[in-house]
C-alpha cells in the first residue's frame, strides 16, 4: 500500500523493524497539525516543566492545606465540661522530622537570597554578556504593583504593597516595620551635618550685607520660617494663603539660588490670583509659561524675569484666553518676534498701564514700537532697559503718550540732546519719575529743559554722563519750582578724561557747587541719594554738610563709592547727620578704616578686612577724628 511513496528497496533482517518504526513517526508527523510555539512555552518545554504537572502540584497543595486546616480545628476544639482534652505527644521521629524540614525551608530561603544576590552582581558589572538581552528581562520577575502581595525581604512576612513600600538591600520589598528600623538605621549611619564655622558665617554676613540686610541678634521668626521653606522647598507640596509680600520674598529668594522649576513654579500659581512675580524663569519652557495663565487666567500684574523662552505661542494663548494683564514687566524675551508684538500690542495694548522691557537684542525695533504707542494709549508707566535696537526713532515717538507719569530709558544707541530735550518739554509737566540713563551726549540743554518743565518729579535719575557741567546741576537745583524730591540718582557724573584725573576747571558733572544745590533744594525730604563716582565734589563740601548739626531726617540709603576724599571723619559726620540711616555704600573709598557704627546700619564695600565696630548709644563726631 505505500508503495507508491517508498520504492522497493532491499533491507536486511535485522533493518526491518527500525524502519518500521521510521514509517509510523513519518505518519504522525503528516497526520499532526502544530501551529507556532512561543517563547514562554519553549522556556517551559527546555525546563522540563509541564503545565499539567502544575496543576496537580496546586491541586494536591490545595488539599494538603484543607486537611491542615481540618486538623488544626479538630485539635483546638474545646472538650466537654469536666473533661480535659487530650494532647498528643509528639514522638522522638516526628520532632526530627519537623527539624529537618525546617531546616531545608531555611535553606532554601538563604539559597534564594544568594542566588538574586549574584543575579544582581552578575547585571551590574562590566563586560555582562547578559546586559541588554531581552531574554533575560522577560524572564526577571518585575517589581510587584501596589495592591498586590509580597513577602517582605527581611521577615518573610505577607504584606499589601503600596505606592510607598521601600526597597531593601537586596532588591526586594520591606513591609512598613522593616522600613521604618531601615530608615532608622539609615539615620544613625549618616554622618552628623557639619556645623557652619566661622568663615561661612561671615561669608554668609558678607553676603547679607550687600543685600542690603542687617541683622541684629538672632533673626525674626518670620525670616527663619522663610528661609526654612526655601531650605526644604522640593519638600514643599504647596503655599497655601500666604499674602503676596511673603509669596514676593520667596520668590527672591528661589530665584536668587536658581531654584525656580516647573514644579517649583506651580507653587506660586493659585487661581484667583492678580500677581504673578518670578525673577528667575532660565529653567522654564514655553509650556511652562502657557501654564501660568491657564492655572490663573485673572492675572492682571505679571513680572517675569530672565524670560528666554518666552515665545510666539505663549502671546497666542494669552490673546485666545484675553488674559487681562494691565502691568507687564518682561526681561530678554528676545524669542517674540516683532510681527507678534505688533499683533499684542493692537489687540491687548488698550488694556495696558505699564510695560517694562529689558535686554532685548533681537526684537523690538522703532517700527515695532511705533505700534506700541499707537495701541497702549493709557500707559502711564513706560520703562525700557537694554533694548538694543531702539533708538532716537522711538525717542520721537514716546511724545505722542500723553498720560505718562513714570518714564525709565536706558538705550544703547546714543540719543541727540535736541531729541531727549524735545520730549522732556512735551512730557515733562506730568511727569513723576524720570530716569535717563547712559544718555552720552545730553549736555545742559537737557538740565534747563528739566528745570523749566518737570514740576510734579519725585524721583530723578541722570547718571553716566560726561557732557553736563557742574553749573549745569547748579542751574537745575537752583530756584527750581518742584517740591523736593524723594529719590536722586547722579552717579557717574565726572569727566573721564585719563589724563587730566582732576578734570577741567570749568568742573564736569556734580561736583561743589552742583552737589551743594541739590542738598539744599532736597535734602531735608531724600530718603535714597547716589553720588558714587562724582569724584570732583570737595573734602570741604562734605564737612560742611555732614557736620552733625544739620540733621536729614529722612535720609536711609546713601552710595558714596568711589569718592576718594571722604575719610573716617567725613562718614562719622554722615552717621551724625542721618540718623536714620540703614545702609550705606562705600566702595573704593580706601581713607575710611575702623569705622564706629551705629546699631542698625549697613556698611557695604570697606576695603579694609577688619570687621566694622558697632558702638550703641551716642556718637561723638570728633571721636574718629583722633584715632585716624
Amino acid at each position: 500500500m505505500y508503495a507508491h511513496k517508498y520504492p522497493p528497496t532491499k533491507v536486511s533482517r535485522m533493518e526491518q523493524p527500525l524502519l518500521i518504526v521510521l514509517r509510523s513517526g513519518r505518519r504522525n508527523a503528516e497526520n499532526r497539525i502544530r501551529g507556532p510555539q512561543s517563547a514562554l512555552t519553549d522556556f517551559l518545554a527546555s525546563n522540563n516543566i509541564s503545565a499539567a504537572q502544575i496543576s496537580a502540584d496546586y491541586e494536591r497543595r490545595r488539599r494538603e492545606a484543607q486537611q491542615n486546616l481540618e486538623r488544626e480545628a479538630a485539635a483546638n476544639q474545646e472538650a466537654p465540661d469536666g473533661e480535659e482534652r487530650d494532647v498528643p505527644e509528639e514522638t522522638e521521629l516526628q520532632r526530627k522530622k519537623r527539624k529537618l524540614k525546617e531546616e531545608k525551608v531555611l535553606a532554601k530561603i538563604k539559597e534564594s537570597k544568594e542566588s538574586d544576590k549574584q543575579k544582581k552582581k552578575k547585571k551590574k558589572g562590566k563586560g555582562n554578556d547578559d546586559d541588554g538581552d531581552p531574554m533575560w528581562d522577560m524572564y526577571a520577575k518585575s517589581t510587584p504593583m501596589p495592591g498586590q502581595l509580597e513577602n517582605c525581604e527581611a521577615c518573610q512576612k505577607r504584606f499589601t504593597v503600596t505606592a510607598y513600600s521601600k526597597e531593601g538591600p537586596g532588591g526586594g520589598l520591606l513591609c512598613t516595620k522593616c522600613s521604618k528600623e531601615q530608615e532608622t538605621q539609615r539615620k544613625k549611619d549618616a554622618k552628623p551635618k557639619k556645623q557652619a564655622g566661622p568663615r561661612e558665617r561671615r561669608r554668609q554676613a558678607r553676603s547679607n550685607l550687600l543685600d542690603g540686610l542687617v541683622q541684629n541678634g538672632s533673626p525674626s521668626l518670620l525670616e527663619m520660617c522663610i528661609k526654612k521653606v526655601a531650605d526644604n522647598i522640593q519638600d514643599v507640596d504647596e503655599f497655601g494663603d500666604l499674602p503676596h509680600k511673603l509669596l514676593n520674598r520667596l520668590s527672591q529668594i528661589l530665584s536668587k539660588r536658581r531654584v525656580i522649576t516647573s514644579r517649583t513654579m506651580d507653587l506660586f500659581l493659585t487661581p484667583g490670583f492678580e500677581t504673578i512675580d518670578l525673577y528667575d524663569c532660565g529653567k522654564l519652557e514655553s509650556q511652562d509659561f502657557i501654564k501660568i495663565f491657564s492655572v490663573v487666567p485673572t492675572v492682571q500684574n505679571l513680572n517675569l524675569g530672565n524670560a528666554g523662552q518666552f515665545k510666539d505661542e505663549v502671546l497666542d494663548y494669552i490673546m485666545e484666553r484675553d488674559v487681562p494683564i494691565r502691568n507687564l514687566q518682561l526681561e530678554a524675551p528676545n524669542l517674540v518676534s516683532d510681527a507678534k508684538w505688533i499683533e499684542y500690542f493692537r489687540k491687548c495694548g488698550h488694556r495696558l498701564e505699564s510695560l517694562k522691557l529689558s535686554w532685548l537684542d533681537s526684537s523690538m525695533d522703532d517700527d515695532t514700537f511705533i505700534h506700541v504707542v499707537k495701541g497702549c494709549p493709557n500707559l502711564k508707566q513706560l520703562k525700557l532697559k537694554k533694548c538694543f535696537r531702539l533708538g532716537d526713532g522711538a525717542v520721537r515717538t514716546i511724545v505722542e503718550l500723553k498720560q505718562l507719569q513714570h518714564i525709565s530709558l536706558q538705550l544703547p544707541i546714543a540719543s541727540s540732546a535736541p531729541v531727549v530735550a524735545d520730549l522732556i518739554h512735551k512730557i515733562g509737566s506730568n511727569l513723576r519719575t524720570l530716569s535717563l540713563e547712559g544718555f552720552d551726549f545730553a549736555d545742559d540743554k537737557v538740565l534747563a529743559a528739566i528745570h523749566s518743565s518737570c514740576t510734579r518729579l519725585e524721583k530723578f535719575r541722570f547718571c553716566e554722563n560726561d557732557y553736563c557741567t557742574d553749573r549745569g546741576f547748579s542751574s537745575l537745583f537752583g530756584g527750581w519750582s518742584n517740591p523736593p524730591l524723594v529719590f536722586l540718582d547722579l552717579a557717574a557724573n565726572r569727566s573721564i578724561d585719563n589724563a587730566d584725573p582732576d578734570g577741567p576747571e570749568d568742573p564736569i558733572g556734580v561736583a561743589t557747587a552742583g552737589f551743594k544745590a541739590l542738598m539744599a533744594h532736597s535734602g531735608s525730604h531724600l530718603e535714597k541719594l547716589d553720588i558714587s563716582s562724582c569724584r570732583h565734589i570737595e573734602r570741604e563740601t562734605f564737612e560742611s554738610l555732614f557736620d552733625g548739626k544739620t540733621e536729614y531726617s529722612n535720609l536711609k540709603e546713601l552710595n558714596i563709592s568711589f569718592l576718594t576724599k571722604i575719610d573716617t571723619a567725613i562718614v562719622a559726620g554722615m552717621f551724625r547727620s542721618c540718623p536714620r540711616l540703614t545702609k550705606l555704600t562705600a566702595f573704593g573709598c580706601f581713607n575710611v578704616t575702623d569705622v564706629t557704627m551705629p546699631k542698625g546700619v549697613a556698611l557695604i564695600g570697606l576695603p579694609n578686612a577688619q570687621d566694622s565696630i558697632i558702638r550703641e548709644g551716642e556718637y561723638d563726631a570728633d571721636w574718629p577724628r583722633a584715632h585716624v
